[in-house]
């Protein structure tokens, strides 16, 4: 996959051209660190024939500013690689980490630590507490590691407790806590930092479903307060649903497809994308300005919606009349219209259900 053209200047972080291969002699089939090959498919193939593991093979994608980027797959896709490989806890092979258009695999060692401490928070699926230490002292800790005083340090952690909903439990001790209260402890102690960069990989897979959805929507609470950029790692289309603006999906180490989660769904780029959109409970994923037309008939009387309304509360009104319902944007002004044919159109175009067979 090459590098895509990124005309935004709102884009916190970009992956470019990331290669991870574990070998005798990795570096071996690059020039110079550089990743952007002219086939990287047939060098992925090289690199297996040479008895080495490719992790990850020609990854780019960017991270915009306040997003929540998904990255997803089935085990052993590459995915825990590359989030590993954004923080540079795993050595790329070759290929560009930027960060605010500075490249972190140029970053001397020490330098890199003072990112690490001050500008990007990592949570992962293991919860990391330290035992002998209480929840508040638990999430002061990387305070400490950056020099921050007692007074100032202890103030900042009893904020991100507040934030994270542990009031009351500041001098519990880890074995005292739930699951889910320890993972809010972990999500607590990355906060603290205030990183720029937020990296979390599967950190709910180990809770309860019940637990797991609660922590999700904390995690969505906390993010509509703080707006930080993050890459999020996750197995599970249903949680990729509910927290990305935007998802990559990943297949033996590359990056297969790339857009908002109802992009996926409309459009899979191949059957293995589709496998991971077809269960999907597509009236609580599309919305009108999924669906509608721009050249459909408007008439006076036609009800008007907002252009994120879901497509489960448009169904009785699509089916009242064959004119549909018109899409308008936050401001007014029209967009076009949503009708029973777009409707039967987009789920068509993505599978989600079968066009009948025309006997002639």
């Amino acid at each position: 996959m090459k590098t895509p053209t990124n005309d935004h200047s709102d884009v916190k972080m970009s992956c470019r051209n990331v290669w991870k291969v574990y070998g005798a002699q990795p570096n071996q089939f690059f020039e110079d660190g550089q990743g952007d090959v002219a086939d990287p498919s047939n060098l992925a193939d090289t690199v297996r024939d040479a008895g080495h593991i490719v992790a990850n093979a020609d990854v780019s994608f960017d991270v915009h500013t306040g997003e929540i980027f998904v990255i997803m797959g089935l085990s052993g896709s590459g995915k825990s690689t590359i989030v590993r490989c954004l923080s540079r806890l795993v050595e790329p092979t070759a290929g560009e980490i930027l960060l605010d258009g500075e490249d972190l695999l140029k970053k001397t060692d020490a330098e890199l630590i003072d990112i690490r401490r001050h500008k990007m928070g990592m949570v992962f699926q293991s919860f990391g507490l330290m035992p002998h230490l209480n929840v508040i002292d638990n999430i002061a800790f990387p305070l400490k590691l950056q020099g921050v005083g007692e007074a100032e340090r202890y103030e900042q952690a009893k904020r991100v407790i507040e934030l994270v909903g542990l009031e009351g439990r500041e001098n519990n001790f880890p074995k005292e806590l739930s699951g889910g209260q320890q993972q809010r402890v972990g999500i607590a102690r990355s906060l603290a930092v205030e990183p720029d960069v937020w990296l979390l990989d599967e950190p709910f897979s180990a809770l309860d479903p019940l637990i797991r959805k609660q922590m999700q929507d904390e995690f969505l609470r906390i993010q509509s307060k703080l707006h930080k950029s993050i890459v999020f790692i996750t197995h599970d289309f249903q949680e990729a649903l509910r927290i990305a603006d935007r998802m990559a999906i990943m297949r033996d180490g590359a990056v297969v497809q790339i857009g908002r989660p109802v992009d996926l769904i409309l459009n899979p780029a191949d059957d293995y994308v589709r496998e991971f959109t077809q269960d999907v409970p597509w009236e609580s994923i599309l919305r009108a300005e999924d669906i509608m037309e721009d050249g459909a008939k408007q008439v006076a009387d036609m009800e008007r919606v907002s252009e994120g309304t879901l497509v489960e509360a448009l169904l009785s009104k699509l089916s009242q009349g064959e004119n549909g319902v018109i899409v308008e944007a936050s401001d007014g002004s029209i967009l076009g219209t949503a009708t029973a044919r777009g409707l039967v159109t987009a789920l068509a175009g993505c599978g989600c259900v079968e066009t009948p067979v025309q006997e002639g």
